[in-house]
């Protein structure tokens, strides 16, 4: 039998706190009714003595100390599950906003998930294949990974997600299933409209689950969000046997969320103001992805952050790179050359790339490839650093070759249109393009037999 309490003791933004509590516990979802009418839910955050400190989803408007009825449901948060969310649009804990109804489902699941047995994990091997060169080719995508985008203010990283999403795929000639888990935090209603267009015209959205919080919703949902999409991506991947990517957006916005919740609460802050189990959170979110041994399905994940001042170094950032395999950096200076995308190769890596490409793979000449262009992009910037002193005229053969390498690389390389989605295949085969620009002695990171193989000079390929 349910106990319903009336009144609370305290209001503070989007916390409430309630006396005589009995038998709760953390994280258990409560039920409030508010002048006999509204509906609200709350979560249970912390629990002192009889005192409940409980967030409420939709935000503390209308709710006062004596006109609010709490009722604790026994249960955390759950989110009905089914096949049949593929194509559907939520919000951010989960309720349905396409108009399309609710999931007919009796699987409801923990939005925390169930820790995952680091034993029972499977390593990452085979890649996932997103259409885009300076990705593919050098800093490959391997399904179990998780691999952030660093980003920042007025940098493509939403035209680059929806890319992601319309092209991603599992290779050529993969039969295996294969779906997509979108969540958006704190974006704007033009922004989370490009997204459902840009599905929807590209005809990806059929298999896409995409879970929206806007940037007028409660900020608690935000805190929410990424947890109920990946209750849904391991849903699919571990009992519908499927292969999911989960692109969530913007990490940023979760955890400027937090730190407001925390402010609210009274914590002490840490570095920025953000509070100090900012790293335990954001690990609890980035470790729900992998391959569990045994289970045909996998979780693989794009974070996308924006850094604040693009400052690397932010506690964003910085805690994310200790938890994640690699990064993806966006650089403003190729941005203004009107790149597109504008990634930075040289920050930019993959730490399980190495496992995932080669022959059986992707191409046997791949990592050799992604090595030399590495190599050699790295000298452009020695060259173009000698022309600002120098100048450009007084410059050897070679670093003047270089300089046209670094030009060509960067324009047709890493540049691409949005709607252009090249396979693996056509990506190695630029990158030999590129390199049969410079003396065959200078790729000096390439095997033997596959520089015989594939190196031409630019020269024969005129004539």
């Amino acid at each position: 039998m349910s106990i319903e309490y009336l009144g609370l003791s305290e209001i503070n933004g989007p916390l409430v706190v309630l006396e005589g509590v009995r038998n709760a516990f953390s994280e258990e979802i409560v039920e409030f009714t508010v002048n006999g009418s509204e509906k609200k839910l709350g979560r249970i955050i912390a629990l002192y003595e009889d005192k409940a400190i409980i967030q409420v989803f939709e935000g503390t408007d209308n709710m006062s100390l004596v006109n609010t009825h709490t009722q604790l449901t026994g249960h955390p948060m759950e989110v009905a599950l089914s096949p049949d969310i593929l194509g559907r649009t939520f919000n951010g804990i989960g309720q349905p906003i396409d108009g399309l109804g609710n999931i007919p489902s009796d699987i409801r699941r923990n939005i925390n998930g169930l820790p995952l047995n680091p034993v029972a994990r499977e390593y990452p091997r085979n890649f996932i294949q997103t259409g885009i060169s300076a990705i593919d080719g050098l800093t490959t995508l391997i399904r179990g990974q998780k691999l952030p985008i660093f980003s920042g203010d007025g940098l493509p990283h939403n035209q680059l997600a929806a890319q992601i999403v319309r092209q991603a795929s599992l290779g050529d000639g993969s039969n295996e299933k294969f779906a997509i888990v979108f969540a958006a935090m704190g974006v704007k209603y033009d922004v989370a409209e490009y997204f459902r267009r840009t599905f929807e015209e590209s005809g990806a959205s059929d298999h896409v689950v995409m879970f929206l919080n806007l940037a007028n919703d409660p900020v608690v949902e935000r805190l929410i969000t990424p947890k109920v999409a990946l209750t849904a991506a391991e849903y699919l991947a571990f009992e519908c046997h499927m292969h999911i990517l989960v692109i969530m957006t913007d990490i940023t916005s979760f955890a400027e969320a937090m730190r407001e919740v925390s402010s609210s609460k009274g914590e002490i802050p840490s570095r920025k103001g953000y509070p100090g189990y900012l790293y335990s959170e954001l690990a609890t979110l980035y470790e729900r992805a992998g391959i569990v041994q045994g289970v045909e399905g996998s979780v693989t994940q794009i974070p996308i952050l924006t850094m604040p001042n693009d400052d690397i170094t932010h506690p964003i950032p910085d805690l994310t790179g200790y938890i994640t395999e690699g990064q993806i950096v966006l650089d403003r200076s190729l941005n203004g050359q009107a790149i597109y995308p504008p990634i930075n190769v040289l920050p930019s890596l993959s730490r399980l790339m190495k496992d995932g490409i080669g022959e059986g793979y992707t191409r046997e000449d791949h990592q050799d490839v992604a090595n030399q262009l590495f190599s050699c992009y790295a000298k452009v910037g020695d060259a173009r650093a000698l022309a600002s002193v120098i100048g450009e005229d007084e410059l050897s053969p070679i670093d003047k070759k270089y300089l046209k390498f670094g030009e060509r690389f960067e324009h047709e390389f890493v540049g691409q249109g949005q709607s252009e989605n090249r396979t693996i295949q056509q990506t190695l085969n630029l990158g030999w393009e590129l390199l049969g620009m410079l003396p065959k002695e200078e790729l000096d990171r390439v095997d033997t037999k596959i520089l015989d193989k594939y190196y031409q000079p630019a020269e024969e390929k005129k004539e």
